[in-house]
């Protein structure tokens, strides 16, 4: 099968795919035996362009380095929306790394059902439709007998949700809890050294760790996305997006984190959720003081990291980064090349 790609946004997460198709095209063909093409992209600041034999994802980087505008290339349709790309171009694949709205899911959303209802498979990094209609969409997809993945809305590359699904499958997961926002991560970390909690936040705006609006962070809405993710891919929960209980970081003062770690301890922003006895899931996001000899004590900086509970194994934890281009970007293609290997075996 060869799949013919179409992106829906093409930021730092789709470019970081690119780049990796570039450089790994003829390995990723010899390893796993997949062949694409990319077809079309389609951006609202950059533009569009559609081109069925496929583009040069070499020359449409280039564009984007220098003029910021895709629709300078030179051959192809232009100036369709990102609808319209879903369903006139002959992609099979749609990449949905468009903007999140977490909140209303859209665009991303009506972007994701189109797709599915078009019959095309789809892979996304986009927390906004997975955090407000998961059941919804993979029911649909289930429908029209196509694939739905979407690893990168948790951690990024570090494979959290596959964890839980596939290699932990049967270990009898009981709950989870980890750092999965770099952003306050690396605030706390700050924190600790000597810096005040503005200080901190001001120097993760300069780093691009956070956002000039950093609410979603520090307040705990990103992470509390991520968790009913998890919670609801993972565990089997219907939690909808505003049931958890959710405090951030902005009444954590120095001084707690001094005293904290004076009594063997270490402020961290956990997400968790947990099975309870009845078989629903409890989750949540909140500050919490982890003692210092648990893994999740140590995980410094923007670096996140997660800990499964299970029946059988104990706990296992897993870490690595939790955003970026390239990490966001492999996160696409863990997705795709399961798919990939999926339908090679129908």
């Amino acid at each position: 099968m060869e799949f013919k790609i179409a992106f829906i946004g093409f930021g730092v997460v789709g470019q970081g795919l690119a780049e990796i198709l570039i450089e790994q095209k003829e390995a990723l063909k010899e390893l796993y035996n997949f062949n694409f093409k990319v077809v079309a992209i389609s951006d609202v600041m950059k533009g569009s362009i559609y081109n069925q034999n496929g583009l040069d994802l070499q020359k449409l980087l280039d564009l984007v380095k220098t003029t910021g505008k895709i629709e300078d290339y030179p051959e192809g349709i232009k100036g369709w929306d990102s609808l319209q790309t879903i369903t006139d171009t002959n992609s099979n694949l749609i990449l949905e790394v468009a903007w999140t709205d977490l909140t209303t899911g859209e665009p991303a959303l009506t972007h994701v059902k189109t797709a599915l209802q078009n019959k095309k498979h789809v892979v996304m990094t986009n927390k906004g439709p997975i955090a407000l209609a998961v059941r919804e969409l993979l029911s649909l997809a289930k429908e029209k007998n196509v694939e739905m993945r979407y690893e990168g809305t948790v951690l990024s590359g570090t494979p959290a949700l596959n964890l839980g699904l596939y290699n932990l499958a049967g270990a009898g997961i009981t709950a989870a809890r980890g750092i999965v926002n770099g952003t306050t991560n690396y605030i706390l970390t700050e924190m600790e050294k000597g810096m005040d909690y503005d200080a901190a936040l001001k120097q993760a705006q300069d780093l691009g760790y956070a956002e000039a609006d950093p609410t979603a962070d520090v307040e705990g809405y990103d992470a509390l996305g991520k968790i009913v993710i998890l919670a609801n891919t993972v565990m089997g929960a219907s939690l909808k997006k505003d049931e958890p209980s959710c405090e951030g970081i902005t009444k954590i003062t120095s001084e707690d984190i001094k005293k904290a770690k004076e009594d063997g301890y270490r402020w961290k922003l956990i997400a968790g959720a947990e099975i309870k006895n009845d078989g629903s899931v409890d989750a949540y996001v909140r500050p919490e003081k982890i003692p210092l000899d648990h893994p999740l004590a140590n995980i410094m900086g923007p670096t996140n990291a997660l800990t499964y509970s299970t029946k059988y194994l104990g706990d296992v934890t897993i870490v690595g980064p939790g955003a970026g281009r390239a990490p966001t970007g492999f996160a696409l293609l863990t997705d795709i090349l399961d798919i990939n290997r999926l339908l090679s075996k129908s």
